[in-house]
């Protein structure tokens, strides 16, 4: 039996709950917060929305940390409370240290945009094996990007293939000569001009808001319990990809119950294998 814990009741932790529980594959989700009554009746109001929505996950809601004990996977949220805060910073990492002893080997999913530094702090001082550690945010970036290309294309987003690699918030770069668009690459069905429109838009699309980052903590973390064989677009702390070790970058990834399985490193052309090289010795994991 799946569970997934949500560490924050906040505005993210909300959507991922209600996204997890409205695609039906996981059997508990947990929310953890110090605002237990928040946490609660936030589960419950999720909850009863299973009568209309026809899903059958049971949600809790808790201050109680020590629950996470036997968790399948857990999710980095947010606090509940005004302006929702992402967890973060020295407050981010002393609730990892807290919650760590119960996860033993469970996978650690970030699910906010502004989380890097968090992941790169949980491999240097809590000592979580890289592996374990997941940043999801970069999955609902390539998603937004891919919903673009297919405006732009005139073709279902479900027809796009592509991902994202660098770091965020600035250093993204989209390898578009891997990119394809109904098995075909993206170069023979699109013009330049058109490739020229969609890059000019794709800088305006980050940070995703919290619906979007709530869906894409749930459909990464779903790909954990079920060990999904698709790549997903996800921030890892690099481990020698693109010959940089210790930062937080996004890649492909195939995740599984342990967490990151395996990376795949695309062949990158001159011009985006230079914007690469110039997002990752610009921007920190720190």
């Amino acid at each position: 039996m799946s569970t997934v814990a949500i560490l924050g009741a906040g505005d993210l932790g909300g959507a991922a709950a209600q996204a997890l529980a409205a695609r039906d594959h996981v059997h508990r989700i947990l929310l953890i917060d110090t605002a237990a009554r928040a946490a609660a009746g936030k589960a419950l109001d999720i909850k009863q929305s299973g009568a209309v929505s026809g899903f059958h996950a049971k949600l809790e809601g808790t201050d109680d940390i020590s629950r996470l004990t036997g968790c399948t996977v857990c999710i980095v949220a947010d606090r509940f409370g005004a302006g929702s805060p992402e967890w973060q910073g020295e407050e981010g990492l002393a609730l990892l240290k807290r919650a760590v002893p119960y996860l033993s080997a469970a996978p650690l999913i970030f699910a906010g945009a502004l989380q890097a530094p968090l992941m790169a702090a949980a491999a240097r001082e809590a000592g979580v094996a890289r592996e374990r550690l997941i940043g999801s945010a970069a999955e609902g970036f390539a998603s937004a990007i891919a919903a673009i290309v297919a405006m732009e294309a005139r073709c279902s987003p479900g027809e796009v293939m592509l991902t994202v690699l660098g770091t965020p918030p600035a250093g993204f770069v989209v390898p578009w000569s891997e990119a394809s668009i109904g098995g075909y690459a993206l170069d023979r069905v699109m013009e330049q001009v058109q490739r020229t429109r969609i890059e000019a838009r794709v800088v305006k699309l980050w940070p995703p808001g919290a619906y979007t980052l709530g869906a894409s903590a749930a459909r990464v973390a779903e790909a954990v319990t079920t060990s999904s064989r698709r790549f997903f677009s996800v921030l890892t702390v690099l481990n020698g990809e693109f010959k940089v070790r210790d930062r937080v970058g996004a890649v492909p990834a195939l995740l599984s119950l342990r967490g990151i399985v395996h990376t795949r490193v695309p062949s990158l052309g001159t011009r985006e294998q230079v914007l690469l090289d110039t997002a990752l010795a610009s921007v920190g994991g720190s």
